[in-house]
């Protein structure tokens, strides 16, 4: 409806010869919200040439594209992405980043698109290309192939061999059967050969196995456009998008976006990081020279849109108008809706997802009952802003997040890494330590397929003492898990010990550490019998202004992210004092439970007290409650050395007289001057950076009032509890969508590869966070920094730093206004920075396990793949690095759970065991 309102509209707006000259410009007056997505879209019917819009930058260009798809346009629309490596590395971009641009090449090629978005360094940069015909590998049931040569040919296209099928790139080789996952599948495919001939087509579930359709043809794509393509394999060769363009396209640059000059920097960036002469030709194997990309682009209609608040004399404006700004407040978002029905305005408001939407449809109930909730379209979509187009049939479009004022999220579709019930067991290694629930520890020898009867099937081949094997068909998976200790390949001195199949070793062993865990300290059991025997506050149940909070949440709830709010609310709705420990991994949604946790405490008139472990992550709490509370009659405080004397004399006395509704600080909450009115609620983060006369502390609040823990990697004490049925715990395992793992490297200093690493993340617009150990020789590091990053801002954070400077350094870094943050482990928890997607970790040595993971935490909290660089001294000692190997191993998302489980095995329990 939106898009056929606007092509109505537009009609008679642009001009009716548009750009029948070659070298003219058109130059477009600024649009709002989602215009320029309405224009490209517009462009592509009114003069049915291809359409290339060019922006500035990913993000730009990411959001154009979720706009065409959330306004309906057709297949026909492509996203070609810029590599997010540099363009002379020898190193494939991530496999969904490639996948998309053999996607976006074939169909151009195939004619399948005719509209594209794109960035202006992706309109220069070099990939392997083919023939359509020879791009992918087209299958189709019944036709004569070879199992092992499609095999190869899947290998030569990128895609990896595993020993199971769990995310885009992978494929499995298993007798007469090939899986495979390419990319444009929801679900990896199932092909079944009967000797030299494809049997069958099918997609099948990852989670359950199971066939979910059958398909007659298929195209397989390659996940890899690496030039070494080229040599390799006949008919491909070298070339741009914009070599590929044919001669009538018309490019559309977005505001802000420099075509020409961005290409002229990528040449110049290769030319010298390959110390070469511009024109001897080896740059222009990765990127078009500027000479003959500016030839082929001055050939073509060009049209550029100008920023919001420009204006150029002859520019055509589409009429497109900015919608009333809401800011949060429902009643005017009332007025605004029923103004504009009331002038014959058609309304549609924009949700990021159906629990959105269904949360929107009870607000708008209650401020207009059914008449206005009935004449205001709701739908399901993701468009950054929105808009009204004027004409004949006006139409007003809202968006969620523009109502409830929190920053536009895209939508994604979402893909599952990997089987969540088999995790460990997918990433084993033939060598692996497993062990088994009824036989102890073993070694895992590899996938084996037994014939049972007049039925094969596939099973865990696992060798135990005296060369006895014990194969485990895949329903009995369950029954297995990897070794928690290290494997002798990952570094450990002393391996387990494998047991014997059938011995009493592996039943004593289990039989004593059950004893040992029932043997709990008195202490403990006092406690908590006292809080199950001592009655608590229940809390009210569920209301509108919780329902409207709720909906202005950025992100779409993962399911264990909604269960473990669920079991905190019933817990709160409860008499019973709650001890909830939510452990998650880091970015998994943990301060939004907290969050809406603390607000149904302040909704029943109770105090709430949040207690973080430093200074940095008070501040980013303060302004994540904040943020997400405005619009809420809340008084929120932070208590930390950030505050001047008069602004903490203030908040304690609003704590005592019941003014201050949460208050957020660190370790000074706990002391003795410190009273409240009427505390129902405390919320600790990371309880394992306190220490024991802090601890001391928090039993007495235990006693009394509800308390959410909140942690990625638990303490061993507090995860046996937890573990023990002495504490409640949740867990959120689920990643947020498109979130992929940190890719980890330990290595020594080396200028060379740094230097890169660092471009990298400045060419794709995001932040490097550059971690010391020591604060007295920061400064010494910093002209380090500077050497390899010349011209970068770079800004300084360690906990002695005044309050002022450090205050103006997080300030600027969360406005996007620094290139490196230098810091010590200060920034550990806590800090929420998507657009920081590269950390490097000076003398990684030096640093505890679960505080390396927790700094690795801060980066990779997008869609964008992140790096982690841990640096080594000449000398390390044997145990910093075990302690690493730990951490480059586990980089699957949601490792933070068994890196504990880790700590636990290395640290001992303390006094529970």
């Amino acid at each position: 409806m939106i898009l056929d309102r606007f092509l109505a509209h537009s009609r008679t707006v642009l001009p009716e010869d548009l750009l029948s000259a070659g070298e003219d410009t058109l130059v477009v007056a600024g649009l709002p919200g989602a215009g320029t997505a309405l224009l490209a879209a517009a462009l592509r019917a009114v003069t049915e040439r291809c359409v290339v819009v060019v922006a500035d930058k990913p993000s730009t260009a990411e959001a154009v594209f979720a706009d065409l798809e959330a306004l309906g346009v057709d297949g026909g629309t492509r996203y070609l992405p810029q590599r997010e490596t540099l363009p002379f590395e020898d190193v494939d971009p991530h496999v969904e980043i490639s996948s998309r641009r053999a996607d976006a090449f074939a169909s151009l090629l195939a004619g399948r698109t005719d509209l594209i978005v794109t960035t202006q360094r992706a309109l220069f940069e070099r990939s392997a290309v083919a023939a359509e015909a020879e791009f992918g590998i087209a299958l189709t049931v019944g036709m004569g192939a070879s199992r092992d040569e499609l095999a190869e040919r899947l290998v030569k296209l990128g895609f990896s061999r595993e020993t199971a099928v769990q995310d885009l790139g992978d494929f499995v080789v298993r007798g007469g059967i090939l899986d495979v996952f390419p990319f444009g599948h929801d679900n990896p495919l199932r092909i079944e050969f009967w000797d030299d001939e494809i049997a069958s087509i099918r997609t099948f579930d990852l989670l359950t196995q199971r066939s979910t359709g059958q398909l007659e043809a298929v195209e397989v794509l390659p996940v890899s456009l690496n030039p070494g393509l080229v040599e390799d394999t006949e008919g491909w060769e070298r070339r741009c998008l914009l070599e590929l363009l044919p001669d009538s396209a018309l490019v559309l640059q977005s505001p802000a976006t420099e075509v020409m000059g961005a290409g002229t920097e990528l040449w110049s960036e290769v030319s010298e990081a390959w110390g070469e002469n511009p024109n001897d030709g080896s740059a222009a194997e990765i990127v078009m020279e500027p000479d003959a990309a500016w030839e082929r682009l001055r050939d073509r209609s060009r049209i550029r849109i100008e920023r919001e608040n420009e204006s150029t004399p002859g520019s055509v404006d589409l009429g497109l108008e900015p919608h009333p700004t809401i800011e949060r407040d429902m009643k005017r978002l009332q007025v605004v809706l029923t103004e504009a029905l009331d002038q014959g305005d058609e309304v549609m408001i924009t949700c990021d997802n159906k629990g959105q939407l269904e949360r929107l449809e009870e607000i708008l109930q209650d401020l207009g009952g059914r008449r206005l909730a009935q004449r205001v379209t709701l739908t399901v979509g993701t468009l950054s802003g929105g808009f009204r187009i004027p004409g004949a049939r006006p139409t007003v479009v809202l968006t969620d997040h523009e109502i409830f004022q929190r920053s536009h999220r895209l939508r994604r579709k979402r893909r599952l890494h990997g089987m969540a019930s088999l995790e460990s067991i997918a990433s084993l290694r033939e060598g692996d330590y497993v062990v088994h629930l009824e036989h102890g520890v073993g070694r895992y020898a590899g996938l084996e397929r037994v014939t049972v009867g007049e039925e094969t099937i596939e099973t865990l081949k696992l060798e135990y003492a005296d060369g006895e094997i014990l194969r485990v068909p895949h329903y009995r998976l369950d029954a297995v898990e990897r070794w928690s200790g290290l494997g002798s390949d990952e570094g450990d001195v002393l391996p387990p010990k494998v047991h014997k199949l059938g011995g009493k070793q592996w039943k004593t062993l289990r039989s004593k550490t059950e004893e040992a865990i029932r043997a709990m300290a008195t202490e403990l059991l006092d406690l908590y019998a006292h809080r199950v025997v001592r009655e608590g506050f229940a809390f009210s149940p569920e209301t509108r202004w919780q329902r409207e909070m709720e909906s202005a949440f950025l992100y779409e709830d993962t399911p264990d992210q909604r269960s473990a709010w669920e079991q905190v609310r019933d817990d709160m709705e409860s008499p019973r004092i709650m001890d909830r420990l939510v452990c998650g991994d880091v970015g998994y949604g943990k301060t939004e439970v907290a969050v809406r946790a603390a607000f149904k405490a302040v909704q029943d008139g109770k105090q709430v007290a949040v207690l973080a472990p430093t200074t940095i992550l008070v501040e980013q709490h303060l302004r994540t409650f904040s943020e997400r509370l405005a619009g809420f009659p809340v008084e929120i405080v932070s208590l930390s050395r950030l505050r001047s004397a008069s602004e903490l004399e203030a908040a304690i006395e609003g704590l005592a007289d019941g003014r201050v509704d949460i208050v957020i600080g660190t370790h000074r909450l706990l002391s003795p001057d410190i009273g409240f009115s009427d505390l129902g609620l405390l919320i600790i983060d990371e309880e394992q950076r306190f220490g024991v006369r802090h601890k001391e502390r928090l039993k007495e609040f235990r006693r009394s009032v509800d308390v959410l823990t909140l942690t990625a990697t638990p303490i061993p004490r507090t995860l046996q509890l937890a573990l023990g049925g002495m504490r409640d715990m949740s867990l959120i395992e689920t990643a947020p969508r498109d979130r992929m793992p940190v890719i980890t490297h330990v290595l020594d200093w080396n200028d060379g590869i740094l230097r890169d690493a660092m471009r990298r993340e400045f060419d794709r617009g995001g932040i490097v966070f550059f971690v010391h150990d020591r604060i007295e020789t920061i400064e010494v590091l910093l002209s380090r920094v500077k050497n390899l990053a010349p011209g970068a801002r770079i800004g300084i954070a360690h906990g002695r730093l005044p309050e002022a400077e450090l205050e103006s350094v997080m300030s600027r870094l969360l406005d996007g206004q620094l290139d490196v943050l230098l810091s010590t482990s200060i920034i550990e928890n806590g800090l929420d920075v998507p657009s920081a997607n590269t950390m490097i970790v000076h003398r990684a040595d030096r640093f505890g396990l679960a505080q390396l993971y927790q700094l690795r935490g801060r980066v990779g909290r997008s869609h964008h793949r992140a790096y982690c660089y841990l640096l080594l001294p000449d000398s390390p000692t044997p145990e910093a690095v075990q302690r690493l190997r730990i951490l480059e191993h586990h980089t699957e998302l949601g490792a933070g759970y068994r890196i504990a489980l880790k700590d636990l095995e290395q640290r001992g329990a303390g006094n529970l065991l």
